[in-house]
């Protein structure tokens, strides 16, 4: 993360020329300033990234002006030169606000390690910057699961992450991409440099070039100052793109720019900037797709598609739901200071035969709100999830009628449970078993279409023979003939 602008501020016209052209050599742009009232002249016409500042000067103290830097909005890092160095006087300066104190005369090399170190501590400062606006909310676990997809993608990123390979992750929203990016940032060389997030699809289009790039100062309406963009903030490090089928054409082709030649221009600037960054891109869409409909560039998918990891979603590893199941249930009692005694087997099978169309972060949020819904000391029942309630037969999920209003509001205040429906039995605490709600559904079917087991079967979308089965099974066969009925019914 390069300095770009320094102030040498020396009395000495000597010492100031020769620390200028050293300064110049490296391709710092220097201005220069003998006075306290000079300096304060640059100050006021432009912004400086550091300032070698002598102590004493012909109208005053440096110092002086080390305590009057500290009071600005952008403060620059300051260099303390002095041909009279003290213990003490080192102190104060460090106190102060220094960055470091030098004692003159000074070689190259000290110029060279003073440089190097001021430049790695800009960017710490700009890093932390950035991260303290980010949002602090937890957005996740780890990679939770046992599923064989899951195992399947772990073992992908181990053999990834060590390398500098451009990643592209697919997957539905909510399956957990950015996990995966965290995943492999963590298991890899740049692991101690900074990961930095972009989400494209929020921030408005007239401001996503700004956000990657960076601007210098009045390259726009309220660019009062300059401000790096993201990729020159995760220099050395990694850069995680999200959502990044979300980006304009334009900046399509200057993101093309930076992952071929590793280099970018500011907005409103004209000096090149080398990057170091590892990319790894996110998106929910079908990305092939978007070629072909010509809203991606082809060049810059095959850019960003260099190791392309799928991302399975929740109904494809069903198996992973109850160890999801426990591991939200603890997070979100801590969270909410409620204390759950568990979960109940019908409420983990109304979770399991769900379809997730949201995915993980579906399933978080249903749980924190069974978490609050069950109180202190309960336990989450299927009640609690506000899931519609589904049976599985034959292979087709069949959605039931949601719970009343009046049920709902029992949950705080419960009362006797009524006779079920058509015979059946609820258990003791006012609930239907999965069995019961089944049968529940079936009977209704039956007499909706008054009796007519090849009517309710299409109503219900199962088999005749399902049907006829589940009827036998209740001892309710010789009730509901269908006199219609055949074999060819029985094949439908």
């Amino acid at each position: 993360m390069p300095i770009e602008k320094i102030m040498v501020l020396e009395d000495d016209l000597i010492l100031r020329k020769n620390l200028e052209a050293q300064l110049r050599q490296r391709r710092y742009e220097v201005s220069v300033a003998a006075t306290l009232g000079e300096a304060q002249d640059l100050l006021g016409r432009d912004t400086f990234d550091l300032i070698f500042l002598d102590v004493r000067l012909p109208d005053g103290e440096g110092t002086d002006l080390l305590r009057e830097l500290q009071t600005r909005p952008q403060r620059p890092m300051v260099v303390i030169t002095t041909g009279f160095g003290s213990v003490e006087s080192a102190v104060d300066c460090m106190r102060g606000g220094a960055f470091d104190y030098l004692i003159k005369p000074f070689s190259s090399d000290q110029i060279e390690v003073t440089l190097r170190k001021a430049e790695e501590f800009g960017q710490l400062l700009r890093v932390n910057r950035y991260l303290s606006h980010e949002d602090t909310e937890d957005t996740g676990f780890e990679l939770v699961g046992k599923s064989p997809a899951m195992e399947a993608l772990r073992q992908l990123i181990r053999k990834v992450a060590p390398t500098q390979a451009t990643v592209m992750i697919q997957g539905e929203s909510g399956t957990g991409k950015e996990l995966v990016a965290r995943a492999l940032y963590r298991q890899s060389p740049r692991a101690n440099a900074p990961f930095i997030k972009v989400n494209c699809a929020a921030i408005p289009e007239n401001l996503i070039e700004s956000e990657f790039f960076g601007h210098e100062k009045g390259a726009f309406t309220g660019a009062v100052t300059k401000r790096e963009g993201r990729f020159e903030l995760a220099h050395g490090g990694t850069i995680l793109l999200d959502e990044v089928s979300e980006v304009s054409s334009q900046v399509q082709a200057k993101l093309l720019r930076v992952l071929q030649e590793r280099e970018l221009e500011r907005v409103g600037g004209n000096r090149t900037i080398k990057v170091d960054v590892r990319v790894i891109a996110t998106t929910n869409r079908n990305l092939e797709q978007s070629v072909q409909r010509k809203e991606f560039r082809q060049d810059l998918f095959f850019r960003l598609n260099v190791v392309p990891i799928q991302v399975p979603p929740l109904r494809e590893r069903r198996t992973d739901i109850p160890e999801l199941t426990e591991q939200f249930m603890h997070r979100f009692t801590r969270k909410h200071g409620v204390r759950v005694n568990g979960i109940s087997d019908a409420c983990l099978g109304a979770l399991r035969a769900h379809d997730w169309p949201g995915n993980v972060r579906e399933l978080q949020n249903v749980i924190e709100r069974a978490v609050i819904l069950c109180g202190d000391g309960g336990c989450l029942e299927t009640e609690h999830l506000g899931l519609v309630p589904r049976m599985v037969t034959d292979s087709v999920v069949v959605d039931a009628p949601l719970p009343s209003a009046a049920a709902v509001g029992a949950i705080s205040a419960p009362t006797p449970a009524p006779a079920a429906e058509n015979g059946s039995r609820a258990e003791p605490n006012g609930l239907l078993s999965l069995a019961e709600l089944e049968k529940v559904q079936i009977l209704k079917a039956l007499e909706r279409t008054g009796g007519n087991r090849t009517h309710a079967a299409k109503l219900l979308g199962i088999s005749i023979r399902t049907l006829r089965n589940k009827l036998h099974e209740y001892g309710r066969g010789a009730r509901f003939e269908d006199p219609e009925e055949g074999d060819d019914a029985d094949a439908a």
